[in-house]
């Protein structure tokens, strides 16, 4: 089993997996970055396109803000991160917001069942928390859901096994943060 983590661009976002239980993609989520415009799931050719150039300012901005996994050349695997500010749908949480110092994973996701527990996302998560140490960045954080692994952000059990302790405690999504 050949293994590639892509960073994620303009050109590749296309590749983001499609999930297991529906015609759906992070790709055509908008949710963290225009939260007030997401609504209309259905429109994927519209919300592609603003993710892209969310991607690309982001990209220019701060730099790489996500990856794709790959299992012999098939994409299996997401992740998404960037500061706060620039993923506006992270406010509302009822344990947020996220510190402004801290930079935010908004998704980290492997959607098809038969990939999960391969140790897929711990390498995402590793090559995430690689990437931003390089940067010199203080510390990641999270919304991740309590008891449901079938959730984008991924699920509070595995970012505790990673490391993350729990920041702003909530019966469902708490924020999880990791001192880097």
């Amino acid at each position: 089993m050949r293994i590639e983590i892509a960073d994620l661009t303009e050109d590749n976002l296309r590749d983001a997996p499609e999930w297991d239980s529906s015609p759906y993609s992070c790709k055509y989520c908008i949710y963290w970055e225009f939260l007030e415009e997401c609504a209309d799931l259905s429109e994927k050719k519209e919300n592609l396109q603003k993710k892209s150039g969310w991607l690309q300012n982001v990209n220019r901005v701060f730099g790489a803000c996500g990856k794709i996994v790959y299992v012999d050349g098939t994409p299996v695997g997401y992740t998404q991160y960037a500061p706060p500010a620039l993923l506006p749908g992270s406010a509302h949480y009822p344990s947020g917001p996220p510190d402004k110092d801290a930079v935010l994973i908004s998704c980290l996701f492997i959607p098809q069942k038969k990939y999960r527990h391969m140790g897929l996302g711990s390498q995402l998560l590793s090559n995430i928390i690689n990437d931003l140490r390089k940067k010199g960045v203080k510390a990641v954080e999270t919304f991740a859901r309590k008891g449901n692994p079938n959730n984008p952000s991924g699920p509070a059990e595995f970012y505790i096994k990673n490391g993350f302790a729990i920041h702003k405690d909530d019966t469902e999504y708490p924020l999880m943060k990791l001192v880097l």
